[in-house]
């Protein structure tokens, strides 16, 4: 069973989107969850003092201001489309939240990227960013679909 109490075979079935009520915030989110995806960007942006970006922006963005990574369910329907999508940014969170417990909530950036836990991280994340994705490649073509036939998405 997992976080909703499904089995594996109930996998099978198609995800249900829940669509985005907040648009803006998915925008945030996916970018962020890209950026801990890439250990390139990482080390480009995040330890350049002179960008805007850095690891605490990211963290503001998935556990503060545009979603909640330690308790993504509410989230579903608002910035989050699937049940799936809920899961793996439970997964990220809980990642994060590892390393953050080894090397301490106020470890700077250049720590954080040297952490053993730090590849489960960005291993999480690039899984989540697949997902996202596809998932918003799939309701632009249902919502080009039903606009197509006369209906609203």
């Amino acid at each position: 069973m997992d976080l909703f109490g499904r089995s594996r075979g109930e996998y099978c079935r198609p995800a249900i989107d829940h669509g985005i009520a907040l648009p803006y915030y998915r925008l945030h989110v996916v970018l962020a969850v890209v950026a801990l995806a890439s250990p390139a960007r990482q080390r480009q942006v995040w330890l350049d003092p002179d960008q805007f970006e850095n690891l605490d922006y990211i963290v503001h963005v998935l556990f503060e201001d545009f979603c909640d990574a330690d308790d993504p369910l509410p989230w579903l329907g608002q910035c989050l489309r699937t049940k799936e999508e809920v899961e793996l940014m439970a997964g990220l969170g809980a990642a994060y939240g590892a390393v953050q417990d080894a090397v301490g909530a106020d470890a700077n950036d250049e720590v954080y990227l040297a952490a053993t836990g730090w590849p489960a991280v960005m291993t999480a994340a690039a899984r989540l960013a697949q997902v996202l994705a596809s998932n918003d490649q799939n309701g632009d073509n249902h919502r080009a679909s039903a606009h197509d036939l006369g209906h609203s998405a």
